[in-house]
């Protein structure tokens, strides 16, 4: 009985093996197509990424955004070969179970990093759209200075306190960017304030008259003083005028110049920036100033002595 039993093993293994060989003969031609179609499109992809890396680096500024489409382009070429290599060894089911198991896998990757997907679409979005390049000044939830770097996941930006911060490209995706770079100019706002005494026309002549003599100042037709409003001891006015940005003349140095200027020239031209003054006047509306009530007090002293 036991000669019996590994007589059959035995039968049966050889049966198995003379099938696989079988099997393999006969799909063999398909395995070497398989190879070849493999072979085929390794070589066809690689082509592919040099031809789309060449394209997109002439059509995008950003070196990121070309390397990361010629890469994809690659892998998508080279992906598509080996599928048509499992159709040609008949394993339809193979194909379709990796078409289904990559989806669920992309499914659960794009979870699992979604802060990390929703940087790299916002970093290729604005690598298309380019809202800012290296260099410009920007301002941002925050943060201002110059664009140091940018990649496909954040920004760096150098403030103007010497630090470096970085910038999840989503947050500057979202919310609003001023790139003070884009335009060139900046205009700068200087309050000031004159006493009640003085004519505003003519210390808003003065001032302009010795803004327009800078170099600093741009547009010249565009620089102007208002008058903003009553103050407690002066008329407030507000100083409006342009500078090239970025320029030689940095924004702090224009407006610490044109504030040196403006009280320089209102002591020039006798126009007083007064300081606070609190006065007490009973005299409003009918009433009794203070001076008259001391004096009458005074005299009420003096005739009851």
């Amino acid at each position: 009985m036991e000669f019996e039993a590994i007589n059959n093993f035995w039968t049966l293994i050889n049966g198995k093996v003379d099938s696989w060989l079988e099997t393999g003969i006969k799909i063999l031609p398909n395995i070497v197509v398989a190879l070849v179609v493999v072979l085929a499109f390794a070589i066809f992809a690689r082509l592919t990424s040099r031809i789309v890396s060449k394209i997109l680096h002439g059509a995008f500024e950003s070196r990121q955004i070309a390397d990361l489409l010629s890469a994809m382009s690659k892998v998508i070429v080279f992906v598509a070969g080996v599928f048509i290599a499992l159709e040609f060894l008949g394993l339809t089911g193979t194909v379709t179970s990796l078409l289904a198991g990559a989806g669920i896998l992309g499914l659960a990757i794009g979870f699992a990093f979604q802060d990390m997907t929703e940087n790299l679409i916002a970093g290729i979005a604005m690598g298309i759209r380019k809202p800012f390049q290296i260099g410009d000044v920007l301002e941002a939830e925050g943060v201002f200075g110059t664009v140091k770097s940018i990649n496909l996941r954040n920004t760096v930006v150098e403030t103007f306190f010497g630090q470096l911060e970085i910038i999840p490209n989503k947050i500057l995706f979202r919310n609003i960017v001023t790139n003070y770079t884009t335009t060139g100019e900046r205009r700068i706002e200087i309050p000031v304030g004159i006493s009640y005494a003085d004519d505003v026309m003519h210390a808003a002549e003065v001032i302009k008259s010795a803004l327009s003599e800078q170099k600093f100042v741009t547009k010249k037709d565009d620089l102007d003083v208002f008058a903003e409003g009553f103050g407690d001891s002066s008329v407030n006015l507000v100083v409006w005028f342009w500078i090239k940005y970025p320029g030689h003349t940095g924004f702090m140095k224009a407006r610490h110049e044109a504030v040196h200027l403006i009280h320089q020239t209102l002591m020039e031209n006798d126009i007083l920036i007064p300081f606070p003054i609190r006065t007490l006047d009973f005299g409003a509306k009918g009433g009794e100033k203070l001076n008259t009530m001391l004096s009458q007090k005074d005299d009420s002293s003096q005739g009851s002595t």
